[in-house]
């Protein structure tokens, strides 16, 4: 299904969702790889601003290929709560049987992503949702080491407080919940189970990934190698962008690093090629 013509069908298979929250040079980054499969297919593209009130508010008020819901929050609220309740602001709107979640730190380079996932539904209608459970591809070794060394930190805690040891609380060694920074939706099922993305304090979607897995439904999970021949993700990015860490912390300076080589790709693309005289 790859490469499928969406342009030709009245009601279109799905949309995309994105939040923003004061990230005005990733969020045009992230829109401006969008545009023109937006264009070309009519597929609706939801931006939720989350009461950023500055720059990129302003550029996101100038799109007019994209549907903007401005969120009003004048109450504090944490990040993945905030996050949360604009997904589901969005879910409200949105008419299609399907829905892409992504960050505006998630870059897709090649469009055939959405067919790619989109065909996992389509072709099993037990599939409730298809997503990565890595923010990034850490290839073989790294995965393998992240995997045991986490294995390993988990049973020694267990020992621990089974010795009556203090401890910290085990956590999951094994990662199970979909990561939203591009990940593919039933939000028709959804909507007729009175569900949502935020359904309690938890990070949103992982609620309705366990509620649904109760209820029999399938989560697809890709594997990192496969979804990221299709796209860049910054781990963290949005925060990063949003001043989240102290400028020396690892996950900045990667933000910086890799919003230097998009910036300095793109300029490269638009200049003109000089002319064989």
């Amino acid at each position: 299904m790859e490469g499928t013509d969406f342009s030709t069908k009245d009601k279109k298979p799905f949309s995309i969702v994105i939040v923003n929250y004061k990230t005005p040079e990733i969020t045009k980054i992230c829109l401006d790889l969008l545009h023109q499969y937006a264009i070309d297919t009519g597929i609706p593209v939801w931006v939720v601003d989350n009461y950023s009130a500055d720059e990129s508010t302003t550029y996101l008020r100038e799109l007019d290929w994209i549907n903007l819901i401005e969120r009003s929050t004048p109450e504090k609220e944490f990040g993945h709560i905030a996050h949360g309740k604009a997904l589901d602001m969005a879910l409200e709107r949105i008419d299609t049987d399907y829905v892409f979640l992504l960050h505006t730190d998630t870059f897709i380079f090649d469009k055939n992503v959405f067919s790619m996932m989109l065909n996992k539904c389509i072709s099993n209608p037990n599939v409730v949702a298809v997503g990565c459970v890595e923010q990034l591809n850490r290839g073989t070794a790294r995965t393998l080491w992240r995997f045991s060394s986490r294995l390993l930190k988990h049973h020694f805690r267990r020992m621990k407080l089974s010795m009556g040891l203090r401890s910290r609380e085990p956590k999951p060694y094994r990662e199970v919940y979909l990561k939203s920074f591009c990940t593919l939706w039933n939000c028709k099922l959804i909507k007729q189970l009175g569900m949502n993305f935020l359904m309690d304090d938890r990070v949103p979607g992982y609620t309705l990934q366990d509620r649904m897995t109760e209820l029999g439904y399938v989560v697809e999970r890709l594997s990192p190698r496969k979804i990221f021949n299709y796209l860049d993700h910054i781990q963290s990015g949005t925060v990063a962008a949003a001043g989240g860490y102290e400028t020396t912390h690892r996950r900045t300076i990667m933000y910086n690093n890799i919003l230097q080589r998009l910036t300095n790709e793109k300029s490269k693309s638009q200049t003109p090629k000089a002319r064989n005289e």
